[in-house]
């Protein structure tokens, strides 16, 4: 499976153009290494906007969704590095989601990130993640590497002590990730699955983004 492990903690935001140069900083200095070094997560993955708002998007791998719940992650909430209070002031539009990853096709990751934002009604979930797992199919597209669906815990997602910011609003959402090879073949998967009725009903938002880096357990073990 592309994504290591069955959970994920995705982030999104804006920053103030006067704090974006030190915003960036912290990212690849500090924030996604410690994130990483915590017990049951996997990788981390940083984006940029090609198209879509907020402007800056984060994935965070876990073994398992209770890694997002265990005392170890709450550890590092609770004690942020003063550089990460700093930082964490200065968000705007924060989206914080917690969720399963519960479709995952294909091999592999691309350079660019289509993504979906689903607002499904309880009583039709059912229907929309079989719909969904019908149109995962990135044999059927080139260009696209792996296609994936992850659904929200309400319960943990949305605003923590260290991050007031994030927006409480769509913590039941399901965000479809398109992992492409390049902005017109990661373009043509979100078209084609909004083009489906029933995906499209559901859908709050839709962007496509730039991989900038990542990094990996193994890589900050070694």
């Amino acid at each position: 499976m592309p994504i290591a492990g069955k959970g994920m903690l995705l982030t999104s935001m804006d920053i103030d153009p006067e704090h974006e140069a030190d915003f960036n900083r912290w990212y690849d200095r500090e924030h996604l290494e410690e994130r990483v070094a915590i017990e049951g997560f996997n990788e981390a993955r940083r984006y940029v906007a090609e198209d879509g708002a907020p402007k800056y998007l984060f994935l965070y791998s876990t073994e398992t969704i209770d890694v997002l719940n265990s005392p170890a992650y709450k550890a590092r909430l609770a004690n942020p590095t003063e550089w990460s209070k700093k930082t964490m002031a200065h968000f705007r539009n924060m989206i914080r989601s917690v969720a399963r990853i519960t479709i995952s096709r294909g091999k592999g990751r691309g350079a660019t990130l289509g993504i979906i934002r689903l607002r499904p009604r309880g009583e039709n979930e059912a229907d929309l993640r079989h719909v969904i797992r019908n149109n995962l199919e990135p044999a059927a597209l080139d260009g696209v590497i792996s296609m994936h669906l992850i659904e929200n815990d309400a319960a943990l997602s949305g605003p923590t002590a260290e991050i007031p910011a994030a927006a409480g609003a769509g913590a039941n959402d399901w965000f479809v990730l398109i992992d492409a090879a390049n902005v017109p073949a990661a373009r043509e998967a979100l078209t084609n699955l909004a083009s489906d009725s029933r995906i499209k009903t559901a859908v709050a938002s839709s962007g496509i983004y730039r991989l900038l880096w990542d990094i990996s357990k193994d890589e900050i073990s070694a």
